[in-house]
């Protein structure tokens, strides 16, 4: 059996549009894995088809989640990154990482969403209270924000 990336790469070589069915069959983990496989290989918008694929077929996969929030983030579709990412860290919990978090942010800063981004930039610290990246990033917003200095 032929990998869905390269079963992506087929249908585009051919000219074909692949259809739901064709690919259903793959998993969320097989998913991520061809998404990465044509992001190395410069085949974005293959990546990004397969990544709007990937979130019908399985809209609470943890792995499609993480992988499609990335895209969005690589595309700058902020509204989406922010979507999903914030459904990944629901789904993931105290368990999301520091960078899933930095991801949020940035993507809320890149959204002009500044008050939303110096929150989440603080719900962030309450599990990671000595991360850099993240104290770097709620004094920047505190600063737009016209906060001055705030006592974390």
């Amino acid at each position: 059996m032929q990998n869905l990336a390269q079963v992506m790469i087929s249908y585009a070589e051919k000219g074909q549009v692949f259809n739901m069915s064709q690919i259903s069959r793959y998993s969320p983990e097989e998913f991520r894995m061809a998404i990465q496989a044509l992001m190395g290989e410069g085949r974005d918008e293959l990546a990004y088809a397969l990544g709007d694929a990937g979130l019908a077929l399985h809209p609470e996969s943890e792995d499609i989640l993480a992988i499609t929030s990335l895209l969005a983030v690589v595309r700058e579709d902020w509204p989406q990154a922010v979507d999903l990412l914030k459904q990944l860290i629901e789904m993931q919990s105290t368990n999301a990482t520091a960078f899933t978090h930095s991801m949020l942010i940035r993507s809320l800063r890149c959204n002009l969403d500044l008050a939303e981004a110096f929150e989440a930039c603080g719900i962030a610290l309450s599990l990671y209270p000595e991360h850099p990246e993240l104290l770097k990033e709620y004094d920047a917003l505190a600063e737009a924000l016209g906060l001055g200095a705030v006592q974390r």
